[in-house]
């Protein structure tokens, strides 16, 4: 296996190295595209077994993200879940015989850390404008506005440093017992490894979904019309 500072690059176009990183995860991106296709294409009314499926695992996305943010799932759902989709995928690609999990290097976890710090922008400007989202490092008070930004982009990269150590990590234990020990001793580790990405992948996604919630929270306190009825996970306790 390369350093994970390291990508190993396949080719050139003009001046823009493509590695095998940046290959693996386009080949993921267009498999979840086309199966998202595939899969949503003649929605009926009465839902064959397959239809029940899909509306099951929405189900539960729904209700994770409901009960993380007490808001209505509708307008993080498809960021979440393509999120949770993506970096699975990108996991258990290490099971792929020659291949690296895009999630072991540390341009994709930056840029997944990246695109959560943006989700957190994009989802706190829509709810209350940019100064509603700008009011919030403001809060208790303004001496707390440093310390409000720099925890803003410290938790974003904690998120990063967590799934690239546990993804990386994993793939050299494995790498090294199929050295020294042949083909069949690490399938137990892969087994493992396969309940690993499907973890990484749910706590990133849903520490995602709490730091979107902790800013919509942070402008729903501080704003004079804020909505006094209580959230749904409050009313259940």
């Amino acid at each position: 296996m390369n350093s994970p500072l390291e990508s190993a690059i396949l080719f050139q176009l003009g001046p823009v190295a493509i590695t095998e990183a940046i290959v693996t995860t386009w080949a993921i991106m267009t498999v979840l595209a086309t199966a998202a296709v595939l899969l949503t294409r003649q929605l009926e009314l009465r839902p064959t077994r397959r239809q029940a499926a899909l509306e099951l695992v929405v189900s539960m996305l729904d209700t994770q993200i409901a009960e993380t943010s007490g808001a209505d799932p509708a307008p993080y759902r498809g960021f979440i879940g393509t999120l949770f989709l993506f970096i699975l995928m990108a996991n258990w690609s290490s099971l792929v015989p020659g291949v690296e999990p895009p999630t072991a290097h540390l341009e994709t976890d930056a840029a997944l850390a990246a695109l959560v710090f943006l989700s957190i922008v994009w989802f706190g400007v829509r709810r209350g404008g940019v100064g509603g989202y700008l009011r919030t490092f403001a809060a208790p008070n303004p001496v707390m506005i440093p310390l409000n930004m720099m925890q803003s982009l410290t938790r974003v990269f904690s998120m990063f440093v967590r799934l690239f150590g546990n993804v990386m990590s994993g793939v050299f234990v494995i790498g090294i017992v199929a050295s020294l020990a042949g083909l069949l001793v690490p399938v137990p580790l892969m087994a493992l490894d396969l309940l690993t990405g499907l973890v990484q992948a749910y706590i990133f996604a849903v520490l995602a979904m709490v730091f979107i919630s902790s800013t919509i929270q942070d402008r729903r306190a501080g704003s004079p019309d804020a909505d006094p009825s209580p959230s749904p996970t409050q009313k259940d306790t």
